[in-house]
Order: C-alpha cells, then sequence, then structure tokens
C-alpha cells in the first residue's frame, strides 16, 4: 500500500521570503509528527540573493531545511533574472511534478516560480496574496498582482488585502490565513532576545537609538531621494540617540558613488541576521524604513515607524498610528518624526498561527480535489 503524502516544492530567493518560510517549514514538521498524511516538502532557493549575510545564515539559524535544489539567478535585469529562473525552475518542476507550488511574497522568484507553475499546469499557492500598493512603477507591484491572477489557493494575510483580491474579480481559493510574519515575530522574538547581542555588540540602550533601512531601487537608484534621506537622517542623529543603519549590498554600492560616510552618530553597519534584527527593531525607539515586512515588524514590537516611501500595502499599520508615510523629503521625515499620531492596538493580523492554517487548507484542497 502506498501510503498518500502532498508533494510541495517551495521557492525562494530573498530574505524575506526565508523568514516567511522557516515558519511554513516548522508547521509541516509539526504537523508531519502526528499525521498518517505527511506533507513532503523541497525548498528551491534561485539565489535572487546571494549574500551569504542574507541567505545561508538564515537557513541556518532559523532551520529552515537546507534546499533541495539551489540556483544561481542573481543578478542582472528584471528581465534577465526572472528568464534565468523560469528556464531553471521549469527544468525542476518537470522533474519532480509536486502537488503545489508555494511562493511568497512580490519578487522575481515568486513571480517566475509562479509562471512556471501555472504553465505546467502545477497549482500555485501564494502566501502574502491580495497586497496592493496601487503603484505600478513599483516592480513589487507587477510581481505580485500577476502571481495573484495565477495561483489556484491565495493567502491573505488580512481583510484589505481579500477586499483588493474581491475587487479584481478574484473570489475563488481566496483564505484569510492571517500573517506568517506575525507568528514569526512571535515565534523568533524569544529567541532573539535570549540568542541575539546585537545591543551590547553595538553599545546600545533601549529606546536611545533609531534604526533605519534603505533598499528599494525607487530610493537607492534616484540619488536625490536617497540624498534628501540621508540629510534628514544626517540631521536626527545624535551622540547620545544615533541612527543605526544596516547596509543592504545596492544601498552601500550607491552610497559609496556618493561618497556618503558615516560618524559616530549616523552608523552604517554591515547586514544584520533576522534575529539581531528583531532586537533592533523591537528597541529602537522609532524605525525609519522602506522595507515593507519591517513596516510590520515595527507594528508588531509597537515601535513607531516612518516609511520613506509615498505609499503602502501595509494600510493596517496607517490606520493604528504606528506607521507615517513621509516619502523621501527631508522636511517630512522631521516631520513625522516630531509629531508622531496616537497609536491603537491592531489584531488584523491574526493569531499567530498562520502556518498551521496554510497547511491545513492546503491539506483539504488537496483531498477535496481528489475526492
Amino acid at each position: 500500500m502506498i501510503m498518500q503524502q502532498l508533494k510541495i516544492i517551495t521557492i525562494v530567493g530573498a530574505r524575506p521570503q526565508f523568514v516567511k518560510a522557516a515558519i511554513v517549514s516548522r508547521a509541516i514538521i509539526n504537523h508531519n509528527r502526528n499525521n498518517l498524511f505527511p506533507v513532503i516538502e523541497s525548498i528551491l532557493h534561485t539565489g535572487q540573493h546571494y549574500d551569504d549575510n542574507m541567505n545561508a545564515v538564515f537557513f541556518n539559524q532559523l532551520g529552515i531545511p537546507q534546499p533541495t535544489f539551489s540556483l544561481d539567478c542573481g543578478g542582472g535585469s528584471h528581465a534577465a533574472m526572472t528568464a534565468r529562473m523560469l528556464i531553471e525552475i521549469e527544468k525542476i518542476l518537470l522533474e519532480n511534478r509536486p502537488d503545489y507550488v508555494l511562493v511568497y511574497g512580490d519578487t522575481n522568484s515568486t513571480l517566475a516560480g509562479a509562471l512556471a507553475a501555472a504553465k505546467l499546469h502545477i497549482p500555485v499557492a501564494h502566501v502574502e496574496a491580495g497586497l496592493r500598493s496601487f503603484n505600478r512603477q513599483m516592480p513589487e507591484e507587477i510581481n505580485r498582482v500577476v502571481t495573484d491572477h495565477l495561483s489556484t489557493l491565495l493567502f491573505c494575510p488580512t481583510s484589505v488585502a481579500v477586499n483588493n483580491l474581491k475587487n479584481e474579480g478574484i473570489i475563488d481559493g481566496v483564505v484569510r490565513s492571517g500573517d506568517v510574519m506575525y507568528d514569526a515575530a512571535l515565534t523568533f522574538g524569544k529567541i532573539a532576545e535570549q540568542s541575539s547581542t546585537i545591543l551590547s555588540d553595538l553599545q546600545l540602550d533601549t529606546k536611545q537609538f533609531y534604526l533605519c533601512t534603505v533598499h528599494r531601487a525607487e530610493n537607492t537608484d534616484d540619488h536625490k531621494r536617497l540624498s534628501q534621506i540621508m540629510q534628514a537622517l544626517i540631521e536626527i542623529a545624535k551622540p547620545d540617540c544615533p541612527v543605526i543603519f544596516p547596509l543592504h549590498p545596492r544601498t552601500k554600492k550607491i552610497m559609496d558613488e556618493l561618497s556618503i560616510r558615516a560618524d559616530k552618530s549616523l552608523r552604517l553597519i554591515e547586514p544584520v541576521d533576522y534575529l539581531d534584527m528583531l532586537m533592533l527593531e523591537k528597541h529602537a525607539k522609532t524605525i525609519l524604513t522602506d522595507s515593507g515586512g519591517i513596516q510590520k515588524e515595527a507594528c508588531f514590537h509597537r515601535t513607531p515607524c516612518i516609511t520613506l516611501r509615498d505609499e503602502t500595502e501595509w494600510v493596517e499599520t496607517i490606520a493604528a498610528g504606528w506607521n507615517q508615510l513621509a516619502g523621501y523629503q527631508k522636511e517630512n521625515i522631521l516631520h513625522c518624526l516630531l509629531n508622531q499620531p496616537q497609536q491603537t492596538e491592531i489584531e488584523e493580523y491574526g493569531d499567530g498561527h498562520a502556518a498551521d492554517k496554510i497547511i491545513q487548507t492546503l491539506l483539504h484542497h488537496y483531498k477535496t480535489d481528489r475526492s
């Protein structure tokens, strides 16, 4: 007798996806301990982020199973990168024929995985479906819209995401699962408190420093925008309340070209691992970022956030007062810092069990589809 099982290939390629995949992989492992209908997961790493600080360390630290398949598709234009991924992912899917392809978020890896699977008639499950910035100038927006329209199962973190899909005519297969990043913040936040030494390493006191990240092309590739942001940071940074700025490789390259240097108050540091980043987020006075994930994590940790963009997918964080949209102009950034709104509690992101719901929904859909 052949034991029934559900075969999944999970496609990841960028730092936030590693964190989300870690939580879902843990839910799979827990399910398989006490279930006669196991979920067999293989991880395909596209290599979209090839810096060791931004991939291998996450697999090791967060307990994600090592990739079964590893590609080398980082670098180049969006078209070139996505094309290489499509070719290589298709080969793997043809050889292994999973029951589902699981993709996360809004990267080129997400789009390539969804396209390759859909063209081979393999169902696509999209974690973090339904997000919209309504800014088609962002490559991430194109990726998420196309992926949603290719997906069979769409796991939405919030009610707003569900409504966004409904407005585009997508109703079937939509599940409000909650946010796996909230699961991760709860799970790994406790681990970070016990194991991270980043605060002592950097000689930081809780709520006595600002944290900044900038990585989106709209900011890094526009010298006017990046210069305005840096002018604001220089003005904000004080000896008794420095700005800690972990540098994304893209941002570091541009800042080197602009000859932007660190000082004692504006401290440019190498990228930090996920647990260290959680500690910095939890203990910062305020976070300034253009990262979608960090906007949410700031809210999870009850740390005020200033978003260095003109729009956000995470409108719940704005409504709850934990987040403000500042754009890139120095005056706007400083105004937001000095005029923070009243914050309220937010329950939009679930109960910390989004990953369990995702796995149970996949199993239910698989069984129903074959009954």
